[in-house]
């Protein structure tokens, strides 16, 4: 054993000894451009990646954060055991959970503007009991009070139907059971508050009521459903299990699959993203193996030399494959730290990508038409790009930076397989 792992020693020095060797030569020949190329691009590939997906996480994130704290929550239980909210308050992985009942309708304004929305009726202290309705559910204006026949309304579908603090709007159409008449001008209520949240589909179709208003209007047909929370969101499997033995009569569903459509398709999104940016580390790959096979050819009196000194073909083909890999490393790891440090300051970012397209405009309109410059502004857009803050997965991070050495490292691997085509007589015969 000891033998053996001498032998690994030695083998493994001579071969970081002769490629260290054989790096030194190159960066005064004409190795040099290919290996600065190959390094640059592995740079910013990883570079490029981890922003563009740390951007897409904040973004993706933001939204099904709000998502999960409004409308699906981890976990929708229908059940008409009222022990239920009681076991779930004892369970260690329940973080909160709220009754309620939703419905369907077409809310008429003040003025007589009409827009679709999803009511949504609540517990008048939802706020106080469940952190995370309170942090996502941001009053604009007026207070949440959910007091008889009071309800609040998203940003958007006030502004929509043009209510503000203080209107009077109207369920005038409602989904529910066969004791709800379709159609009605007198479920009126009073907007007693305004908020806003990080999705727009929320803010626009969205409005509060207290549960005894949801049980009066929405019939007896409406079923109450149990909103539960957990401290983990991975957890929803093993809590529906649980609750699976000790309930028989309940009807549940997760985020995963309430939200289904809406989340399959941003995954489709980042997945697309990281096939198109990942071809840049292809391309790398290419230039790489193009670049060893060049040097391996450069190379063949080196390497009859070495076989004539007893070097293995394994032993020499390691060579190239460790020249490859420090080409990966040395590339792949600077490109993680720019990565970050690009990400972590991302609303800067935004913010100098605004100034740049803000006079960037303003200088062509002065060339084209210089009447035009006051009316030229900066794109709003930016602001609110950088107001979402990105999220770095270091998981995805350590994948991506050994994705981009080991690209390298593969292209060497492929590209060293040519010496062991080479014979000593060969070469000598050549030369």
């Amino acid at each position: 054993m000891k033998k053996l792992i001498s032998y690994i020693k030695i083998s493994l020095n001579w071969i970081f000894f002769v490629s260290r060797r054989f790096a030194k030569v190159d960066r005064k020949g004409s190795s040099l451009v290919t290996t600065i190329l190959a390094t640059l691009g592995i740079c910013f590939g990883v570079m490029t990646l981890i922003t563009v997906i740390s951007v897409m996480n904040g973004f993706q994130h933001s939204f099904i954060d709000v998502i999960m704290e409004i409308s699906s929550y981890h976990v929708r239980v229908t059940t008409e055991e009222p022990a239920f909210e009681e076991h779930c308050k004892n369970n260690s992985l329940v973080r909160s959970v709220t009754p309620f009942y939703e419905a369907q309708s077409l809310m008429t304004g003040p003025a007589g503007k009409e827009s679709a929305s999803m009511i949504k009726a609540v517990p008048e202290d939802v706020r106080e009991k469940d952190e995370g309705f309170k942090k996502y559910v941001n009053m604009v204006s007026g207070s949440f009070d959910l007091s008889d026949d009071c309800i609040v309304l998203g940003t958007e579908l006030s502004r929509r139907i043009g209510a503000r603090i203080g209107s009077r709007v109207n369920l005038y159409a409602l989904s529910g059971g066969n004791d709800v008449d379709l159609f009605s001008s007198d479920r009126v209520f009073t907007v007693t508050g305004i908020f806003h949240t990080g999705y727009g589909d929320i803010n626009s179709s969205f409005a509060f009521i207290n549960l005894s208003g949801g049980k009066k209007y929405f019939g007896k047909d409406s079923r109450l459903v149990y909103g539960v929370k957990l401290f983990d969101e991975n957890d929803c499997d093993k809590f529906i299990s649980k609750i699976k033995k000790e309930f028989q009569s309940l009807e549940c569903e997760s985020w995963k699959s309430y939200n289904r459509s809406f989340f399959g398709a941003l995954q489709v999104e980042k997945n697309m993203l990281m096939f198109l940016v990942f071809l840049i580390f292809l391309v790398v790959a290419i230039n790489i193996f193009n670049g060893m096979r060049r040097m391996v050819y450069e190379r063949r009196e080196e390497i009859s030399v070495l076989s004539a000194f007893g070097a293995r073909g394994f032993e020499i083909k390691s060579i190239f494959v460790m020249q490859g890999f420090m080409t990966g490393f040395f590339g792949a790891v600077p490109g993680m730290f720019l990565g970050i440090l690009i990400t972590l300051n991302m609303d800067s970012v935004f913010m100098l990508l605004s100034k740049a397209s803000y006079y960037a405009s303003l200088l062509a309109v002065m060339l084209t038409n210089p009447g035009n410059v006051d009316y030229v502004m900066e794109n709003p857009m930016f602001l609110l790009y950088a107001s979402i803050p990105p999220r770095i997965f270091w998981g995805e991070v350590a994948m991506i930076t050994l994705f981009g050495i080991f690209s390298s490292l593969i292209a060497a691997f492929f590209a060293s397989r040519t010496v062991l085509k080479l014979t000593i007589a060969q070469i000598m015969r050549d030369e």
